[in-house]
């Protein structure tokens, strides 16, 4: 704060009436003639509602738009997209896995272990599960 120009108190200090209120942040950009917005780093940085409202009130957002921010938050849309663009990526299932045991060793298999199994609308680290050997592999898939 020391090198900013100007500070806003945006609330309290709990985020959900503060850094996780859209008005909220974006009101201080309204009273101070700001021209952009930059999100920050986790709370509304990948929120695509926040990037549009910032939009839709006149202000640049630094960052992604809405659309990507949404591609990218969906894991199995956001590889086939980038496979499309021809982003190299590591080797996955290439999508949701089938409920199925033999195909999951399988696919399993194909990769090489270690591998890890990730919930496909989990973030920041949440539903991964790192799995070194087949034996393991059906119990952590679960």
């Amino acid at each position: 704060m020391r090198l900013a120009d100007e500070s806003v108190c945006i609330g309290p200090p709990q985020a959900a009436e503060s850094y996780l209120n859209i008005p909220a942040v974006i009101a201080p950009a309204e009273v101070t003639d700001a021209v952009a917005i930059h999100p920050g780093y986790g709370f509304l940085a990948e929120n695509a509602d926040f990037a549009e409202r910032v939009e839709q009130s006149g202000f640049v957002f630094i960052g992604p738009s809405a659309e990507t921010i949404r591609l990218m938050g969906d894991k199995v849309s956001a590889i086939s997209h980038m496979q499309e663009a021809g982003v190299p990526c590591l080797p996955g299932s290439d999508g949701v896995l089938p409920n199925d045991n033999r195909a999951v060793i399988e696919t399993a298999a194909r990769i090489g272990y270690p591998v890890i199994i990730k919930a496909s609308a989990g973030g920041g680290g949440k539903g991964m599960r790192v799995v070194h050997t087949e034996a393991a592999l059906i119990n952590a898939w679960r």
